[in-house]
C-alpha cells in the first residue's frame, strides 16, 4: 500500500562550471542522494534540471561589447528605439546596458503602470486617479513625473527604474506609452523586448511601417566576436552574470536531456524522464509579478513528459456519482473509474476542474519552486510518483 503520492527533492550537487561534465555529475549526485538518504530510483521519476546550470557548463555567455556588436550589426548604428523591456536588474540591465552601447541615440519605451510580468512603475489607482487612458496617452519622461510624480519606486526591490535605466547609458531617453507604434515617432528602428507577446509586436511595428525591426530572440543567434549564443531564444532567458557579462539560455538542450536518461538507465536500470527547466509558470497574487520571465518554462524534455494531464475530478464524483458511498467502498469506486478511463479526457466534464496546462509547465514550475532562486544548493530535482493515482498499486 502507498501512503506517499507526489514528492519532490532538491539534490545537493557540486557548484558546476563552464566545461564540467554534467550528465556524470547528474547521474552520481541522484544516485549518491539516494543511497545515503534511503530511497530508491523507479521507472517514471523525473529529473529536472535548471537552464542556469546547463548553459554556465556550455560556457554560454555575453559581454556588454559583444551584444554591443551585434546591435551595430543589424540596426547600423544611429538611433534606435527599444520596447516594452521589462524592470529588471538580474534580466534586462547588462543587456541594457550591451544595447545602448551600438546605438547612437537609445528611445527606451516603457509599458505603464507595469510591464509585461506585473513590475509596476506606478499603480492603477494612480492611472485612474489622473483620468488618464493606458490605451491611449503617451508620455515623454517630464510628462511621466507631472502627471504622476517622481515616486516610482519598485515595492519590493526597493529600486526607481526609470532613473536606474538612465544611468546604464548617456544616450538613453525614457518615453512611455501601450502602444508599439508610439516609438516610430522617434525611430523607424525598433528592438522589441517583450517577451511572451514578441511575434504580435514585431508584426504590428512592421505592419505600422518600421523599417527595421528585430526582437531579442533575434539577438545573438550565432556567436559574435567569439560570444555564446542561442539560435532559437537570442538574448531572451539571460541572466546577470557580472556587471558586463550574461548568462545566456542554454542551447542544444535536446540532446543533453536524452543523454542524461540514458545515463540514468545505465547506472540504475531504471526508465526516468528529464527535463531542463528556467522560471515557473506562476504569478505572485499579492505582488502582481508573474514569475515567467524566460521564453518558455522547459526548453528541451524526454518525450515521455509530453502533453498534458489526463486526470478525473476525484471530488466531482464523491459529491455526486458516489454521493451514497462512504469508507472503503466510496474508495474502490473511486479506484475503479479511474482504472476505467479511456483515451483523452479532453472536453469530458468528468475532469472539469483539473488543470488544463501541460506537463513539461506544471513539473517545470513544481521543480523551480523546489529549486528556489538563492543559495539552497539544489540545482537539480528529482520527482517521484507524479505519473501516479489514486489507483496505483
Amino acid at each position: 500500500m502507498r501512503y506517499t503520492g507526489v514528492t519532490s527533492r532538491g539534490i545537493i550537487t557540486p557548484i558546476f562550471q563552464a566545461g564540467d561534465d554534467l550528465v556524470n555529475a547528474i547521474g552520481e549526485s541522484v544516485c549518491v542522494a539516494a543511497e545515503n538518504e534511503g530511497f530508491s530510483i523507479q521507472d517514471g521519476d523525473i529529473i529536472g534540471v535548471t537552464e542556469a546550470v546547463v548553459a554556465r557548463t556550455q560556457g554560454n555567455y555575453a559581454t556588454c561589447e559583444q551584444i554591443a556588436s551585434d546591435i551595430r550589426q543589424k540596426f547600423g548604428g544611429g538611433t534606435l528605439g527599444l520596447v516594452f523591456p521589462i524592470l529588471s536588474r538580474n534580466r534586462f540591465s547588462v543587456l541594457l546596458r550591451g544595447i545602448a552601447m551600438g546605438a547612437d541615440k537609445l528611445y527606451i519605451q516603457l509599458a505603464y503602470p507595469d510591464d509585461e510580468v506585473g513590475n509596476g512603475i506606478i499603480t492603477w489607482d494612480m492611472v485612474d486617479e489622473k483620468g488618464v487612458d493606458p490605451y491611449k496617452d503617451h508620455f515623454t519622461l517630464e510628462e511621466f513625473r507631472k502627471t504622476f510624480g517622481s515616486e516610482t519606486v519598485h515595492r519590493f526591490t526597493g529600486v526607481d527604474y526609470i532613473e536606474f535605466y538612465q544611468s546604464l547609458g548617456d544616450n538613453i531617453e525614457i518615453i512611455f506609452s501601450n502602444d508599439p507604434k508610439y516609438i516610430l515617432q522617434y525611430t523607424s528602428h525598433v528592438l522589441n523586448c517583450d517577451i511572451h507577446t514578441r511575434k504580435r509586436t514585431k508584426s504590428i511595428l512592421k505592419r505600422a511601417g518600421a523599417e527595421i525591426v528585430y526582437s531579442m530572440d533575434d539577438i545573438l543567434t550565432e556567436s559574435v566576436a567569439g560570444s555564446g549564443y542561442n539560435p532559437q531564444y537570442g538574448i531572451l532567458g539571460s541572466n546577470k552574470a557580472s556587471e558586463d557579462k550574461v548568462k545566456l539560455f542554454p542551447r542544444d538542450v535536446q540532446p543533453f536531456v536524452e543523454s542524461l536518461q540514458a545515463e540514468m538507465k545505465r547506472r540504475t536500470g531504471k526508465h526516468v524522464e528529464v527535463l531542463v527547466y528556467g522560471d515557473g509558470g506562476f504569478k505572485d497574487p499579492v505582488g502582481g509579478i508573474w514569475e515567467l520571465a524566460d521564453p518558455v518554462v522547459s526548453p528541451g524534455y524526454t518525450k515521455g513528459l509530453d502533453g498534458t494531464p489526463n486526470e478525473l475530478k476525484m471530488k466531482y464524483f464523491a459529491d455526486n456519482d458516489f454521493a451514497h458511498l462512504s469508507g472503503e467502498a466510496l474508495a474502490e469506486a473511486m479506484r475503479q473509474k479511474i482504472r476505467e478511463k479511456d483515451g483523452s479526457l479532453v472536453g469530458n466534464m468528468q475532469s472539469q476542474g483539473t488543470t488544463p496546462r501541460r506537463i513539461t509547465d506544471l513539473v517545470g514550475s513544481l521543480c523551480d519552486l523546489t529549486t528556489g532562486s538563492g543559495d539552497r544548493g539544489t540545482p537539480v530535482v528529482l520527482i517521484q510518483g507524479y505519473f501516479s493515482n489514486f489507483a496505483t498499486e
